[in-house]
């Protein structure tokens, strides 16, 4: 199986820790659309977010998804929002299999709190915008693909699981 892998989930849910671990086990290449975003435009989502606008970032993400990565045997953390505009989702599912990292918000809240690496969170009140974003987001997030569990997990168990729903998901990819 060659089929990529995309993980979606908000912010904090171990997309980067999990792909890092499965793409070792399977032998993929790893790429977070984060870094790779900053990697191409030479600046941090930070700066992008504040000098260009979250539309312009949305828009890199979505030419990173379209052309930015090997379209076969690769897995990709995905940034917490870019399964949200419109399309997205579909798009993603029309290049390979996407699982969703998922955790409590109070989880997300422990691992996020002091990050100062997150745009979205660089506001007067981090947990208020969170638990906004966190509701605005989570349904959205439901309706993406099979949901994996990250909380209260020993990684290996959650790369196990998550390796299992690819096998499964990848085995009719395309038919």
């Amino acid at each position: 199986m060659d089929t990529n892998l995309y993980l979606v989930g908000f912010m904090g849910t171990g997309k980067s820790t999990v792909g890092r671990q499965v793409a070792r086990q399977m032998g993929f290449e790893f790429l977070d659309s984060d870094h790779e975003i900053e990697r191409q435009q030479g600046q941090p989502v930070s700066q992008i977010f504040a000098e260009q606008g979250e539309a312009k970032f949305r828009a890199l993400e979505r030419k990173f998804i379209e052309h930015g990565h090997p379209a076969k045997k690769c897995i990709v953390s995905c940034g917490g929002g870019l399964v949200v505009p419109p399309g997205m989702l579909e798009l993603l599912r029309s290049r390979g299999v996407v699982i969703c990292m998922h955790a409590p918000i109070e989880t997300i809240l422990k691992r996020t709190m002091h990050a100062t690496h997150r745009p979205l969170l660089q506001v007067e009140d981090p947990e208020q915008r969170l638990r906004e974003l966190y509701a605005q987001r989570e349904e959205l997030y439901r309706r993406t693909g099979t949901m994996v569990l990250t909380d209260k997990r020993p990684l290996r168990e959650i790369a196990t699981h998550v390796l299992r729903v690819y096998r499964q998901e990848a085995a009719s990819f395309g038919k």
